[in-house]
């Protein structure tokens, strides 16, 4: 039987529909028929070696010994420009216009062309950690900026064009409605009830237990209750926290941990999923604020939304979270 669930940061609905996971060609994925690419290629511009067929890296971290471990440089394609005047305009005498003001930058998380987040170990994920960390607090700086995504976009299902392991920031000078949305229900609730949203949905989880896929001293990982698409994955800080860039290195290290276990026990179901994982974060002017704590969101691309996601924004699902949160724990080492 089908369900509508209402997610509580949002307010938005899904369609929880597990009879249509009976379909043909629905959620299960499908096994990848390319050949595993080589640990270094001559042609990839992320490869060691080929640092001068990238832009002028901004950012690196080097092991002391044989070269760079991460390396940042400017996306050499960028959606958004720093030289760009963020003045606002109207034109026609109702339309707002914005000059695409920001920065776009591209994380290389490892010199492995062939390697894959979810093989990572916990010491190369806290690399990109901190890699994130230090881009996301020297971007923050800039007076024009007011709001930092950094993502990941892993296969062709999930919007990557290159398969070196890499991520991306954003930085851009408006800070997006979706995300104004999430901070005045967060906001809203804080009014209500006089505690920050977020953390009362961990302890919430965590007393059900139900969607728990795994924990540690700084960070639970779980299945949201309102998942959008099957073994949807949101990781939140056991503590409050409202601005990534705040995360020590202690913390950095704890979610390398969780993260890892997540997208290995992710992967030992899945096999080589595509999936997007996106860090969401307060924007700039508002991180000091009580109500709203920075999350990881991991979303595995097994289905394709169709007319009826598109023409009502409400996601269908073909499986609870509580089934695949089960189905997750009883995958982790």
């Amino acid at each position: 039987m089908s369900d509508f669930r209402q997610d509580i940061t949002t307010r938005e609905w899904v369609i929880v529909a597990p009879e249509r996971a009976k379909r043909p060609n629905s959620s299960e994925p499908a096994v990848r028929e390319e050949s595993k690419p080589p640990p270094w290629d001559e042609s990839c511009p992320f490869c060691p070696g080929n640092e001068d067929r990238s832009p002028h890296e901004v950012f690196r971290l080097d092991d002391g010994q044989s070269g760079w471990i991460t390396r940042v440089v400017p996306n050499l394609y960028p959606a958004l420009a720093p030289d760009s005047d963020a003045t606002r305009h109207v034109e026609e005498g109702i339309f707002k216009r914005i000059a695409g003001a920001g920065v776009h930058e591209v994380i290389v998380e490892t010199p492995v062309h062939n390697s894959n987040m979810a093989s990572f170990d916990g010491a190369q994920m806290a690399n990109v950690l901190l890699t994130y960390r230090n881009r996301y607090n020297s971007l923050k700086e800039l007076p024009f900026v007011r709001f930092i995504s950094v993502f990941k976009n892993h296969g062709k299902r999930a919007g990557t064009s290159l398969c070196h392991p890499h991520s991306q920031l954003i930085a851009t000078s408006i800070a997006p409605p979706y995300v104004r949305r999430k901070l005045d229900i967060a906001l809203q609730h804080y009014d209500e009830m006089g505690t920050c949203l977020y953390c009362d949905l961990v302890q919430h989880e965590l007393r059900v237990g139900r969607r728990v896929t795994a924990a540690t001293e700084s960070f639970l990982a779980f299945h949201p209750y309102a998942s959008r698409s099957p073994f949807e994955t949101w990781v939140l800080p056991s503590q409050h926290s409202p601005c990534f860039g705040q995360a020590s290195d202690r913390d950095l290290r704890d979610l390398a941990d969780i993260l890892h276990r997540t997208l290995s026990s992710l992967t030992a179901l899945l096999g080589d999923f595509d999936f997007n994982l996106v860090i969401c974060s307060s924007p700039t002017e508002d991180e000091a604020n009580h109500y709203y704590d920075w999350h990881i969101i991991v979303v595995p691309r097994l289905t394709t939304a169709a007319g009826f996601e598109i023409g009502s924004g409400m996601p269908i699902t073909t499986a609870t979270p509580e089934e695949t949160a089960d189905r997750v724990r009883k995958a982790t080492p």
